[in-house]
């Protein structure tokens, strides 16, 4: 599709173009990628969660060894980084690794995974601002209003440059980090019980229920990954890339772990797990308030909400960019991969996640309407089903890139030595399999279901059949488009008359 570029048309799209080059440093994209993590939601939603199923004090210690699990997976992801730049990130990384079959069916996991993750956030967003404004100013919005409210804001920034983004989740992530320190102090000032070391106790944390903890916490890291997402738009993308993502993983695990930690020891460790279970997401609100005044608790609840529209920001942004990366190839149709002739933002990618998200959105509100789960429904359906199916998918991606790791840098070493090569790359995928099997094993739990139920095999396996039906597609691909199979994961847009020979591999040299 070309276009023409009229000064009075900001709207006009090229399929010819590429994202908007050399705009993000590792600021920038440190914040892009905490900001999918939410930080404040975690502390909010997810701590309180894993503290009142579990029945579990080693909450911090999930978050620990997590992050160790991460860092595994960061140190061969970020070498992979650093020598393929490509706006589809697993779906290239997964192409080069282990074929272009395997690439496509990686493409269509991360699409469902990171689409399931962002529209279910649109279930706890479209609540909590429903309630707040219930509870502050007495109006009464239908949650589904609201979450098509943040559906507007994050779609406008979505076809906006890429650097109004970041600046807008910069603000957003520093507000929310500065609440949760907020919280870490008073509780370490309050601290009923003293200054608790029994959170931290190897035995708090290897116990029945440690399946659980581990599932649960997974969730809080997902978004770690989407540096590479952006490697085509950052300024040096084989130095910002593995660096941001160093930065994220262990800031994000350190921050995590320390939080949980002082809120336990803030409520009292004796006292956490009922509390939780008292008052669930409403914990750190209502212990704020106590402690901290109405005021306080009221700017925390204001924060969790910017803390979601962040994290549905930065998810948003991923799913436009594996749409344009696969539209760009042909691999989708290539209306996908149509950018922002002025601002070089993956418009069609950005106005598909959209209409996806207003489609489902708009379907779980006619669902609900008088549902026995009253005001919760969005978040005990839309939020918690969709959230934990697309945990479920990327922490499968997330094995399967390391796999693909492996076999890059045995076909060429790249000069990197045997720990980055097939050391660090083959206990990330052994404790990342780890987790993927006990999440599978746990997922009626993660759904809040009392038994089991249909959906801890219904929704898994929506996530895996598409993962499957992407290589089927690839396959079909192989035999009746050699040209558009020939360019898999290359970066690289077919034209008319192409020859259908398999492009070089886009590495960061391609960049200068």
């Amino acid at each position: 599709m070309t276009t023409g570029t009229s000064a009075t048309n900001r709207a006009h799209l090229t399929s010819s173009g590429g994202l908007d080059r050399r705009t993000l440093g590792v600021p920038a994209l440190v914040f892009l990628i905490v900001a999918a993590s939410a930080p404040l939601t975690v502390l909010a939603g997810g701590v309180p969660s894993t503290f009142a199923v579990t029945g579990l004090l080693g909450v911090p210690l999930a978050f620990l060894v997590l992050g160790v699990i991460l860092v595994l997976f960061a140190v061969g992801y970020g070498a992979m980084s650093a020598r393929i730049t490509n706006a589809g990130a697993f779906y290239a990384y997964v192409a080069d690794g282990l074929g272009p079959r395997q690439g496509i069916g990686a493409s269509w996991l991360a699409l469902i995974s990171y689409n399931a993750m962002q529209i279910g956030l649109y279930g706890i967003f479209g609540f909590a601002l429903s309630s707040l404004l219930e509870a502050r100013l007495e109006i009464s919005v239908p949650w589904w209003v609201s979450a098509l409210v943040g559906l507007i804001v994050v779609g406008v920034l979505g076809v906006s440059r890429v650097d109004l983004s970041a600046k807008v989740i910069a603000v957003l992530v520093t507000l929310e980090f500065l609440v949760v320190i907020v919280v870490d102090v008073v509780s370490l000032v309050v601290a009923p019980e003293g200054t608790s070391a029994l959170p931290l106790m190897p035995n708090e944390f290897f116990a029945p229920g440690i399946g659980a903890v581990l599932s649960f916490s997974i969730a809080a890291f997902m978004g770690f990954e989407s540096g590479a997402i952006y490697s085509e738009e950052a300024k040096d993308p084989s130095r910002a890339i593995p660096k941001a993502t160093f930065i994220a993983v262990t800031a994000i695990s350190l921050f995590y772990a320390f939080s949980s930690w002082a809120l336990a020891v803030g409520v009292g460790p004796s006292q956490i797990v009922s509390a939780s279970a008292e008052n669930g997401p409403d914990l750190v609100f209502v212990f704020l308030a106590q402690h901290g005044g109405v005021l306080l608790a009221d700017i925390a609840q204001v924060l969790f909400i910017t803390s979601l529209l962040a994290a549905l920001i930065a998810f948003h942004n991923a799913v436009a960019r594996y749409f344009f990366s696969l539209g760009r190839e042909s691999v989708l149709p290539r209306w996908l991969g149509a950018v922002g002739a002025r601002n070089h933002a993956p418009v069609s990618g950005s106005l598909t996640q959209s209409a996806l998200a207003v489609v489902l959105v708009v379907t779980f509100a006619i669902s609900g309407q008088n549902s026995e789960l009253g005001p919760l429904f969005p978040v005990l359906t839309l939020f918690t089903w969709f959230a934990n199916a697309g945990a479920f998918g990327l922490v499968f991606l997330l094995t399967i890139t390391s796999v693909a790791v492996i076999a890059h840098f045995r076909r060429d070493n790249g000069g990197q030595s045997a720990w980055v090569r097939v050391v660090a790359p083959s206990l990330a995928a052994l404790g990342l399999a780890a987790v993927f099997v006990l999440i599978l094993a746990n997922f009626d739990v993660l759904i809040g279901s009392e038994g089991p139920s249909p959906l801890a095999v219904v929704m898994p396996g929506i996530i895996l059949a598409t993962g499957a039906a992407g290589l089927v597609w690839g396959e079909i691909l192989r035999r009746r488009r050699p040209d558009v199979f020939a360019g898999i994961g290359s970066g690289k847009a077919l034209e008319e008359g192409d020859a259908p020979a398999r492009p070089a591999r886009v590495t960061s040299l391609d960049q200068s």
